[in-house]
Parts: structure tokens; sequence; C-alpha cells
């Protein structure tokens, strides 16, 4: 079975240059990464979602934020692992200082018996499309060429 994700890529202008809304994933594993870790607010869902809907839920879920209005396609990609992503753009201005994510639960330290529970996401940046290139994940890169061409 195909695992499939949906999330939303948040655009506003800024000094007439096109900024996006990026999400750095938490817990762990990625707390000293930066270059390549950063992601569109996604989630995964099953066949029986639609994508538009599940991207609204996972944004919300991730942000604390909700997208009212009109999505953007922007299509969808195939990453290395299998996993197929559909993504949807929204103009907005969110104020990164009041993101609120749901909460995950691991085992952590590894093998230590001892369960903790860690935000989805850490934190949001709107940055230019270039540090947003070198910042997202290389799977995902593909919806910033899309969202410049449709804007």
């Amino acid at each position: 079975m195909i695992k499939r994700s949906a999330g939303i890529l948040p655009y506003r202008r800024s000094n007439n240059d096109l900024q996006v809304l990026l999400v750095h994933p938490g817990g762990p594993f990625w707390q000293r990464r930066d270059l390549g870790a950063w992601s569109i607010a996604k989630g995964e869902h099953d066949e029986s979602e639609l994508p538009e809907a599940a991207a609204r839920r996972e944004f919300t879920e991730e942000t604390g934020w909700e997208p009212n209005g009109a999505l953007l396609t922007l299509g969808e990609l195939c990453q290395r692992g299998g996993k197929l992503i559909t993504a949807f753009a929204f103009e907005g201005d969110f104020d990164t200082a009041t993101l609120r994510s749901n909460l995950f639960e691991m085992e952590w330290p590894p093998r230590s018996g001892r369960v903790q529970s860690f935000a989805e996401v850490d934190r949001g940046e709107w940055l230019d499309l270039a540090l947003a290139r070198d910042k997202l994940v290389v799977g995902q890169r593909p919806f910033l060429d899309r969202l410049a061409a449709s804007v």
C-alpha cells in the first residue's frame, strides 16, 4: 500500500520577494539538523480522505492555524522512500511566534523504557525561495518551483 501525505505551503510577499513558510520537525532526531531537514506542514492520510481535507487538517494540527480560503494545487511528488505527497499553497501571513503543534510520544532515550512527549513541529520560519530551497528536504523542493511558476 502506498503511503500518502498531504500538506500546505503558505506563501506571502515581502518587499516584492516571495517567501514561504516551512516547519522544522520536532523531536530529538531533528534537534540539531537544519539544511535539508525542514518541510511543508503535512501529514499522512488514507485513501478514504481527500488530499485537500487531509492537508487542511494536518496544517492545523502542526501549526495551530486555520488555512481559510481557497488553496492552490501544487500537485503530487513521490519521495525516494515511495511516499506520495500532495501539496497545496495558500497566501497568508502567520506570526511564527504563535505556532502551536500537536504532540507525539516516543521512547527516549532509546531502550530506556521512558516515554516522552515532543512537538511534531518545533518551529516555523518565513524564508525566501533561495534559503527555503537549502532548508527543505530534497524530495519536496520541486514544490517551490511549482509555486513560483503559479503566483
